[in-house]
């Protein structure tokens, strides 16, 4: 027999037994991904709320409401609904902090969630 012969349908072997370790491993790989996405795009959302409503005419009702609007704008409206501000002192002086939880699915888009709290904080303006 000749040697082309002997190995005739090997390379769908071999593609499997290397799909079985790669699939796994590229979407392990995106999952994290998304989750540090999300993470990122929270506290980005927090710190921003939280500069809202440092302002002199803003309050945590204001963070708070930003806070909920950029986070619908870039990701879901799901990672919105627990979101909280208020005021508090940061390193002694008056500030606004604002906290964001929410569950980002294990598996992608579906399975068991893993929680991510972020918080963000902001010194308050002071009038003049």
């Amino acid at each position: 027999m000749s040697r082309a012969r002997d190995e005739c349908g090997s390379a769908v072997v071999d593609f499997v037994l290397v799909s079985l370790v790669l699939v796994p491993l590229v979407l392990g790989i995106m999952q994290v991904a998304l989750v540090m996405f999300v993470h990122n795009t929270l506290a980005s959302a927090a710190h921003e709320g939280a500069r809202r409503g440092a302002t002199i005419d803003g309050g945590p009702g204001d963070a708070a409401a930003l806070t909920r609007q950029q986070i619908r704008g870039a990701v879901a409206d799901r990672f919105a609904r627990d979101v909280s501000a208020r005021d508090t002192m940061v390193d002694g002086v008056p500030g606004v902090v604002v906290h964001v939880h929410a569950v980002v699915p294990a598996l992608g888009l579906w399975g068991p969630g893993v929680s991510v709290d972020v918080d963000g904080h902001a010194v308050k303006e002071q009038a003049p």
